[in-house]
């Protein structure tokens, strides 16, 4: 699978300088560029300032040379200053002049819209950038998002994003989602489950990301340790011949108890772990130990049974 990255951030502004964005940029590609396991994810070129002077011309050419590409996956990053008027949004380049602030938010979209890449996502940390996607004054059409297009926003068109630490607030979360603060049980983060982990984060009172897409599939944007194995995640219908069948326990499941049965007692490790993932429960009981002891029960959780069809469908 061929995936790739463009990170930009830009913090050498001559009339106001910012101080986190090469920073975000350079941990978003460390994150992307592996997964948990060191197993290669995203091909990464990061652009930042004051290293290289990012104009409009060097922006829009390397936003272009991305999206032109064939990729299964091709991803934009962007921290630095964001602006907004009557013509729409624009992520501000180093030689920003009145009337021409940098590459268009239309442009990026339209960008973005023609790529031959399967899945085109886009992040943007700077201010104002929930303006990107929206109908701007000048052309309806354009601000239509084609299919495989995914765009997560650190804010909305009015508001500002900050900085704190030396790093964007929602780049700094978008990293934790990264790396496992959103992962599902299998491990896979995906760019919806990055804005569900960033909307349960960020209060009312604070910026509020936003995000928007036209996707038929979530594709995994990096993998992370999973909650479960993924060898007894895809033993779930073995143990479950069906959904809402229950598994029925009893003490020689625990290590503790006699007889001891080094069958069940692996099986049981495997329940503990569901367990842990709340995918299982005991029935009757609060803990599982309790199920085994008193030759209870334990069943799948509604998302457990989610989980089952997958393993069931080979789709894990």
């Amino acid at each position: 699978m061929v995936k790739l990255a463009l990170l930009v951030g830009i913090d050498d502004y001559a009339k106001s300088p910012l101080s986190g964005c090469v920073n975000d940029a350079n941990q978003m590609a460390n994150l992307l560029q592996r997964n948990y396991d060191g197993s290669p994810n995203f091909e990464c070129k990061n652009i930042t300032a004051p290293t290289e002077v990012v104009t409009r011309i060097v922006l829009k050419e390397a936003v272009d040379n991305l999206f032109k590409r064939k990729a299964d996956v091709a991803l934009f990053y962007f921290s630095g200053h964001g602006t907004v008027n009557s013509r729409g949004g624009y992520l501000v380049t180093q030689d920003t002049k009145g009337y021409d602030e940098g590459l268009s938010m239309v442009d990026l979209l339209t960008m973005a819209n023609n790529s031959p890449a399967k899945e085109r996502i886009i992040i943007l940390d700077c201010c104002h950038s929930g303006a990107f996607g929206q109908v701007p004054a000048i052309s309806s059409d354009l601000a239509f998002i084609e299919g495989g297009v995914s765009i997560l926003s650190a804010c909305r068109e009015e508001e500002t994003a900050m900085e704190k630490g030396g790093q964007g607030l929602f780049t700094s979360l978008v990293c934790s989602a990264l790396d496992g603060g959103a992962a599902e049980v299998g491990g896979n983060v995906t760019i919806a489950g990055v804005y569900a982990y960033l909307d349960e984060a960020l209060g009312g009172w604070d910026q509020r990301p936003l995000f928007k897409g036209n996707v038929s599939k979530l594709v995994p944007i990096r993998s992370c340790k999973p909650a479960v194995d993924l060898l007894i995640l895809r033993m779930l219908p073995s143990y479950f011949k069906v959904p809402s069948e229950y598994y029925q326990l009893d003490p020689s499941y625990e290590p503790t108890e006699n007889p001891r049965n080094p069958d069940h007692e692996e099986i049981f490790r495997h329940l503990q772990q569901l367990r842990d993932a709340r995918l299982v429960i005991p029935v009757g009981e609060d803990h599982l130990y309790y199920a085994a002891v008193k030759s209870k029960a334990c069943k799948l959780t509604p998302m457990g049974v989610r989980y089952w069809y997958l393993a069931k469908n080979g789709k894990i």
